[in-house]
């Protein structure tokens, strides 16, 4: 090391490390509300056909108009509001999306204008493990000097790519937005993530068409495409050891939890994972898919968002949060609930 550097690595020494924790949660759900009558005539299924695959009963799409950016400024509002923080004390605002239909620039600075900050704003894509890696890049922000305040958002409008005819994917997807506001904390809140990613496998979930291919063949609006029955083995077996992972690295237990908050993909997924994990029948367990769908992204902190909101979890308890989807990116980490 040279004079030079030593004395800059002197002068970046910080005395002490930050804490993280998760201050506020908030969410929105789009007013109209799909049922799966609306939607078995053109896939040639039934209510009880859906709700026996998925779990599912409904689920809300956003309306005409209501942009990424309007559900995210709604849900963020709630989330500084329990946080007790101001727009402007915000230093960063992420935002994880897939559904952003705007290639460039991200979503995140326009969140922050509505919102009132001109912090750092960037957006992630890595689908419905996007939250999870967001609360990681902050956690880390915040503990490591960077930030005071950050705003995670995870936001989706996934009905805008949704093939309304395609029996495998037609009555799993919804919208809305879930978001959490991390701060510093004197003691930890926001454990060591398990992250990671397996990209031979990066066509079973994936938009059909290129933008490209959008663009030269005229194909019209894109939608996503799935392998069902692959990515519910993935899920099932893969995922349950990688929660397993993060309940180690955070130093507990199953049995010492107080939520289990994984992505809301299907109903059968959380049910196995419970069980593997050998999740004690009282805990907990986010089900937010029967009357939300599967935001992706959102669909993390929208189940919080409830679960706290409903008094279901204490504040002040551990939960087990985990998202896991195309790419394929998984992401998990124990957080103390705000």
């Amino acid at each position: 090391m040279t004079a030079t550097s030593k004395g800059f690595a002197d002068r970046l020494r910080t005395p002490e490390v930050t804490h993280a924790r998760i201050s506020g949660v908030g969410g929105y759900r789009p007013r109209r509300v799909v049922p799966n009558a609306e939607l078995v005539e053109r896939i040639n299924s039934s209510d009880e056909w859906i709700r026996e695959r998925s779990g599912i009963i409904e689920r809300r799409w956003a309306g005409e108009g209501e942009s990424v950016v309007d559900m995210s400024e709604l849900a963020a509002r709630q989330a500084l509001q329990m946080a007790g923080v101001e727009a402007a004390e915000l230093d960063v605002v992420i935002v994880a999306t897939v559904s952003w239909p705007y290639q460039t620039p991200a979503a995140a600075p326009m969140v922050a204008e509505r919102l009132g900050t001109k912090g750092a704003a960037f957006d992630i894509s890595a689908a419905c493990a996007g939250y999870c890696h967001g609360i990681a890049l902050a956690s880390d922000m915040v503990r490591g000097g960077d930030a005071s305040n950050v705003l995670v958002v995870g936001v989706e409008r996934l009905s805008d790519f949704t093939d309304k005819d395609d029996r495998g994917t037609a009555f799993i997807f919804a919208d809305g937005a879930g978001a959490a506001v991390v701060s510093r904390s004197a003691t930890p809140g926001i454990g060591p993530t398990v992250w990671g990613s397996d990209g031979a496998q990066w066509d079973v979930i994936a938009q059909k068409d290129s933008w490209i291919e959008v663009h030269e063949k005229d194909l019209g609006w894109p939608t996503i495409g799935m392998a069902g029955q692959t990515v519910f083995r993935w899920a099932v077996w893969g995922m349950a050891p990688v929660a397993q992972k993060a309940l180690d690295a955070a130093g507990i237990t199953a049995d010492q939890l107080d939520a289990f908050i994984p992505h809301q993909a299907n109903v059968r997924i959380i049910d196995a994972m419970a069980k593997q994990l050998h999740m004690p029948a009282d805990i907990p367990i986010a089900r937010d898919i029967a009357y939300t769908g599967n935001t992706s992204s959102a669909s993390i902190p929208l189940a919080m968002e409830r679960m706290v909101r409903h008094g279901e979890v204490p504040s002040g308890g551990l939960a087990l949060q985990i998202g896991f989807g195309a790419g394929l990116s998984y992401a998990a980490q124990v957080v103390v609930i705000p």
